[in-house]
């Protein structure tokens, strides 16, 4: 286990932030289970027909095959790499396992994705010691439960933290004191930061800040200026001094949705449309879930050259696959015109909580407005509302679409992928 200190660190620390980051994860789990695997190039796929990589072991890195590489992209790099299908619901139960096992050391932690998590163990030092000895914990609770490595950063901010962890992989542990951080990021370059995307870089590139170390240069209204509250929070972050303070709780969506890749070719209006239903039943199904409805949609169709689609607009806030749906339709009708469809996408875009009480009065259709929703009574629609949440009852007992549309009976067969952005709790525990 490869450890990384700059100097010796004092016992106490005013502010310890720890960032545990699994390497590999899918991959590792992949070799884990199966022993054949094990030192192998193994890729990450969406089923065995999926064709571009989701992750891959470190073996097949050492190839150059990286995520989100085409399958036969990888093959020309690697003949020998092993294409594995994903196994989602057994990532998410490791997943639980880790974040649930991290909690005995500290219960401030803050669940960054399925593979990270930022634990703040500054009032733990006096039961545990040095945060030193608290980032080797972590390593030692992650292998007892799950029996995989993973690479730790510790830091005095969250962000350099994350920095720290991903300087040493597979297997790392790496410390940056905080009153060392400023000094150990001036000369990383700013997109070096999470965060700090290509966007926001070409803006402090034009005013010359090309590191870390130019951005303290710069006036911190400046950033203000351009990005407001986060602009300020991004200087800081190039000081090493992130102020961004660990969050338990699951902010409620700003938007929900789900997307899926159709066959090579794919072309024909039926087989598009089965897709997009698949696609707004399972939309549907994940608002009521946590009883939430939208009124703004976005349906999208991604073609070679990019996305086409719209953001579209129902009479009143739905949670009803059939509602969606329409959505649906009205964008192949109105904006495809034969060509070939890679991808389909269907997202809510105002998630907001179900009404207590249905509307008094039901606004008309008008396409000129995008309003598309059929206007019901309040019997049809209590009636499809009973109905679907029957169907949910039978499909959460017995596997997702138990119950689902005849049409869905050609839906895809691949099997569902886990989103980056999956937490144990809340609105993202889903794949």
């Amino acid at each position: 286990m490869p450890e990384t200190f700059s100097t010796a660190c004092p016992v106490y620390w005013p502010r310890a932030i720890i960032l545990m980051d699994m390497n590999a994860f899918f991959a590792s789990i992949e070799q884990r289970d199966f022993p054949s695997l094990q030192n192998k190039p193994v890729a990450i796929t969406n089923g065995e027909a999926g064709s571009t990589i989701i992750t891959c072991s470190y073996e097949a890195r050492a190839f150059g095959i990286h995520t989100g590489m085409s399958i036969y992209r990888a093959r020309e790099l690697c003949p020998h790499v092993i294409q594995r299908s994903t196994r989602p619901k057994e990532y998410a139960r490791v997943s639980i396992a880790i974040m649930r096992a991290l909690e005995d050391i500290s219960p401030d932690i803050e669940v960054f994705s399925v593979d990270e998590a930022f634990l703040d163990v500054t009032h733990c030092q006096k039961l545990h010691g040095t945060p030193l000895r608290m980032g080797r914990m972590v390593k030692q609770k992650v292998v007892e439960v799950s029996g995989l490595p993973c690479s730790v950063g510790i830091s005095g901010d969250k962000t350099t933290a994350k920095f720290a962890a991903k300087l040493v992989k597979p297997d790392g542990l790496t410390i940056i004191p905080p009153w060392e951080a400023r000094e150990r990021l001036q000369h990383e370059p700013t997109t070096a930061l999470c965060g700090i995307a290509e966007g926001i870089g070409s803006f402090l590139a034009q005013h010359g800040a090309y590191h870390c170390g130019d951005v303290g240069k710069l006036p911190i209204s400046v950033l203000a200026r351009r990005f407001g509250n986060l602009g300020r929070r991004i200087w800081l972050m190039c000081q090493g001094e992130d102020p961004d303070k660990i969050h338990m709780e699951v902010a409620a969506p700003k938007s929900l949705g789900h997307g899926k890749v159709v066959p090579p070719g794919t072309c024909k209006q039926n087989i598009i449309l089965t897709y997009l239903l698949h696609m707004s039943e399972k939309v549907a199904a994940r608002l009521r879930k946590h009883r939430l409805e939208a009124r703004h949609y976005f349906i999208g169709l991604r073609l070679q050259g990019g996305w086409i689609g719209d953001k579209l607009r129902l009479a009143t806030p739905s949670n009803n696959g059939d509602a969606i749906f329409r959505l649906c339709n009205f964008i192949v009708e109105h904006h495809w015109h034969g060509e070939v469809i890679k991808q389909v996408q269907v997202t809510a875009l105002d998630p907001q909580p179900v009404r207590q009480q249905m509307e008094l009065f039901d606004e008309h259709d008008s396409l000129q407005n995008k309003n598309l929703d059929n206007t019901q009574g309040k019997v049809d629609k209590k009636a499809r509302q009973e109905i679907a949440e029957a169907m949910d009852q039978v499909n959460q007992r017995y596997g997702e679409f138990t119950l689902a549309p005849a049409r869905l009976l050609n839906r895809s067969s691949m099997p569902n992928v886990i989103a980056p952005a999956w937490k144990p709790d809340g609105h993202r525990k889903t794949v």
